[in-house]
């Protein structure tokens, strides 16, 4: 008899562990936590709609990775700067790499250099009233608050030589012959490519470098003057390679060494004035 009361208390507590399991299997399945990779596929499978309004930025990209901002020319104030209307403002634009001649603006001093006014009508007949594309450099803006910018007259595709040729309306003031190079690091990008277009409009004689230089003046005892550079502070003899290439609205004349010395110029390190 205690044998088979034995055997059923055993009985009894298997089916008391056999219900048990039973009833904690209908409670349902635990979540399984996210792995690390479902994480990251759910990050990628953002919409890019929701990605691209936490930038609030108007920026396009094009085919090779440019980035750039459209925007409309609203007036020109010379050469190489003028007014667009950028995301519903005002905003002055110095375009990066070149320089034109000046026109005049008495209210600064500033008087108009050769080729000047001809290089602000080229800008106003290409640009005024028209859509651009800016692209901007390492450094956005300059001490006077203007963006400085490479302005594309449409969208760029490639970056290539062939594509800035075309397109980009900083190189053509350089290959049509209204501007010089003037490279201000650290914007740079260009830098290589705009060397070589104003060495091909000098070498055509295009815009300001078909200007006839001046006659070099005589000092006292006529003695041959000097021809000094605006922009580099630097003078040389008038039959020195270097005098040669200067721009017309650059080039400034010495009757003598001591007269250009004075002016704050210094001597040329080839012909040796």
């Amino acid at each position: 008899m205690r044998g088979n009361s034995s055997w059923q208390s055993f009985a009894c507590l298997l089916l008391l562990v056999f219900a048990f399991f039973l009833l904690a299997g209908c409670g349902g399945q635990p979540q399984a936590t996210p792995s690390k990779d479902q994480t990251a596929q759910a990050v990628r499978e953002q919409p890019a709609s929701q990605a691209s309004s936490q930038t609030g930025s108007p920026e396009q990209s094009a085919k090779a990775g440019i980035r750039v901002v459209e925007a409309l020319v609203t007036s020109v104030s010379d050469g190489d700067t003028v007014h667009v209307k950028l995301d519903g403002r005002d905003e002055r634009v110095r375009m990066i790499g070149v320089n034109c001649p000046e026109v005049s603006h008495p209210d600064l001093g500033i008087k108009e250099q050769p080729y000047g006014r001809k290089a602000k009508e080229y800008t106003t007949k290409q640009l005024l009233g028209k859509k651009v594309w800016l692209e901007f450099d390492i450094q956005q803006r300059d001490k006077y608050g203007r963006l400085l910018a490479y302005v594309w007259l449409e969208l760029p595709a490639s970056g290539s030589e062939d594509e800035v040729r075309a397109k980009m309306f900083n190189a053509r003031l350089l290959l049509d012959g209204y501007a010089q190079v003037m490279t201000v690091p650290p914007n740079v990008k260009y830098s290589d490519l705009f060397v070589k277009f104003q060495r091909e409009a000098r070498e055509q004689g295009k815009g300001l470098w078909g200007l006839a230089p001046a006659a070099p003046s005589t000092g006292k005892g006529g003695e041959t003057g000097y021809i000094g550079n605006a922009r580099s502070k630097v003078f040389h003899r008038p039959d020195c390679e270097w005098a040669q290439k200067i721009a017309p609205h650059n080039r400034v004349e010495f009757g003598s060494r001591e007269e250009a010395l004075e002016a704050g110029y210094r001597p040329c390190k080839v012909c040796n004035p």
